[in-house]
């Protein structure tokens, strides 16, 4: 309310005595570290320390995105889906040798470990429900011991 009647009132002043009193240097006229509170040098060195971490950050943000276009490269070698140029340039501008954080790569090598035991034959068996493979091991040793027996037996050998 203060700025406004200010404003207009001073406006109107200063058209009546033609600018002609002392100028006053206003609050929008403060350099940027007088406005902050600080010396030159202070806000100068305040900059660059925003700058440095400006820069940490967008580091650190490339090198995720590195870390993601990674996993998504080794997804799409995985299951055999077409490569990204996206990805393959995210890597390379993250300086190219990007490690996968330890808990991603835990989850891949999981990963890994259960698709080898599912394409082993014992994992095919042991996804069927309702088998018994104790009692199949029984089965097939009975089913031996008989053949061995029958063979003793046998004349012709």
């Amino acid at each position: 309310m203060a700025f406004m009647v200010k404003s207009m009132v001073g406006g109107q002043l200063k058209n009546l005595t033609g600018g002609l009193g002392g100028e006053e240097k206003g609050d929008g006229e403060k350099s940027p570290a007088e406005a902050q509170g600080m010396t030159r040098e202070e806000y100068e060195e305040y900059q660059k320390q925003l700058v440095e971490e400006k820069m940490e950050r967008d580091a650190q943000f490339t090198q995720r995105k590195a870390e993601r276009a990674t996993l998504r490269t080794h997804f799409r070698d995985k299951y055999r889906l077409p490569k990204n140029e996206t990805d393959d340039s995210q890597i390379q501008l993250a300086g190219g040798d990007v490690e996968l954080p330890k808990e991603l790569a835990k989850m891949i090598e999981q990963d890994n470990e259960e698709e080898e035991e599912k394409d082993s034959v014992i994992g095919q068996l042991t996804s069927i429900p309702n088998l018994d493979l104790d009692s199949l091991k029984d089965k097939a040793q009975a089913t031996l011991e008989d053949l061995k027996q029958s063979a003793e037996k046998c004349s012709v050998m």
